[in-house]
């Protein structure tokens, strides 16, 4: 990923980093889903949500609910 950008979410799940991107942008921030899924055995790898650096501790607390 890019400097400049914080990872604030991990999941297993991509319906779950989708609720948290949009969890993010509905209150003004920006957020990018970086798929690390294998193609090939669909059990590996995780979806992961990135904010800008400025933006992680909001993030986290929008997303402390969300979380297992």
């Amino acid at each position: 990923m890019e400097t400049g950008w914080k990872e604030v979410f991990l999941t297993t799940l991509e319906h779950r980093a989708i609720i948290a991107k949009d969890i993010l942008e509905a209150s003004g921030i920006s957020a990018v889903i970086l798929n690390q899924r294998d193609s090939t055995y669909l059990t590996f790898g995780e979806f992961l949500v990135y904010v800008p650096v400025e933006s992680e501790d909001s993030a986290l607390e929008l997303l402390k609910e969300l979380k297992d």
